[in-house]
């Protein structure tokens, strides 16, 4: 009997369909935390009740909108787009720096955002008609964003490759982190209090304005991550191996970083510092859809989403009453995802 070993094109056209089932599950899988999200609480909802407060708010009693829509839905939502944004930006990173350790944190982001958002807590900025929320967010924002922006022309004046971004960004992480300590050596008490809780990483700041802006920013940013996938593989097989197939490497790895820099400083700005999220995704969904990009990066903003939409749920429940800051449950679940990495030789490039 004659044995048909699969064709090329026949195995290619299953590993697409392997692929777009990957994507369909994370998609499931993400709606699903989302509702077990808005259901589970100190006043827990049945399925039935919930998809009436969603489909059809009027069916339900006041207090049981109130709490569905102005309180649980933002914040499940907002868990979800960090999440996808944070997860996003790490896929990028790790590829452009080519290090499986590199996330979006790497080039001092995070620490960055702390030190803008300590500036307005602890000097007490206040502007008319401005909230203060909205304040020590921009403050955060402007403060991450002109750290990468310093970053690259850092790096442009000395025409580094990899290595000099990954060492720069270590440089101002340490640096931000002492100007943040200086910040909380002089603040007052009230203000030192505010400033802890917002660098833990927090959801439940969370309103539909800034959700709406993340989600904006996450869907516009997006297509043109999707746009620049097939570079980013061939960038996958070495800079001088792309360089030879005609991919700008420099200006791809500027456009990454401005893509990264803008996803990192909103999530920054409004939920403070949530870590490991851009680390751990990208490794998920590698394992999952490989290294073609035109999956990989989905793949990673989905597995981002549903993490920290995990994590957040979590949080909730993890103790009584008490909502837990996100970032400490993201922390404790990286960290020993993060020495497994080491441990099995992912810390080194590629």
């Amino acid at each position: 009997m004659t044995r048909h070993h699969p064709t090329i094109v026949q195995t290619y056209q299953s590993a697409m369909r392997h692929r777009s089932l990957v994507l369909a599950g994370l998609v499931g899988a993400l709606m699903l935390s989302i509702l077990v999200d808005c259901a589970v609480g100190p006043a827990a909802f049945s399925p039935a009740t919930l998809v009436r407060a969603i489909v059809a708010p009027s069916a339900v009693d006041a207090q049981t909108s109130l709490i569905v829509w102005q309180i649980r839905m933002p914040y499940a939502l907002m868990a979800a787009c960090v999440g996808g944004a944070l997860g996003l930006a790490g896929a990028e990173m790790q590829t452009i720096l080519a290090n499986p350790l590199a996330s979006p944190f790497t080039l001092g982001l995070s620490a960055a955002g702390a030190f803008g958002a300590s500036l307005a807590i602890v000097l007490g900025w206040h502007v008319s008609f401005v909230p203060d929320m909205w304040l020590t967010a921009g403050s955060a924002f402007v403060c991450a964003t002109l750290s990468v922006w310093f970053l690259d022309v850092l790096v442009r004046l000395r025409q580094g490759g990899t290595g000099t971004v990954i060492l720069c960004g270590v440089a101002l992480v340490f640096s931000f982190q002492a100007l943040v300590a200086l910040m909380q050596f002089v603040a007052t008490e009230d203000a030192l209090q505010n400033l802890v809780f917002w660098t833990l990483g927090s959801l439940t700041r969370t309103t539909w304005g800034t959700l709406g802006l993340l989600a904006g920013a996450l869907g516009c940013i997006f297509p043109f991550s999707l746009r620049a996938a097939w570079p980013l593989t061939t960038l996958r097989m070495g800079e001088d191996r792309a360089a030879s197939l005609g991919v700008d490497v420099p200006c791809l790895r500027r456009a990454s970083l401005v893509r990264i820099s803008l996803l990192c400083a909103l999530a920054v700005a409004f939920v403070g510092v949530i870590g490991f999220i851009g680390l751990v995704a990208p490794h998920i969904a590698r394992r999952l859809v490989g290294e073609d990009h035109r999956f990989y990066l989905p793949a990673s903003m989905l597995s981002g989403a549903f993490i920290l939409s995990l994590a957040a749920l979590v949080a909730r429940v993890l103790v009584p009453g008490v909502v837990v800051p996100t970032g400490i449950v993201t922390a404790l679940v990286g960290i020993p995802f993060f020495l497994v990495i080491v441990l099995r030789g992912g810390g080194d490039a590629p």
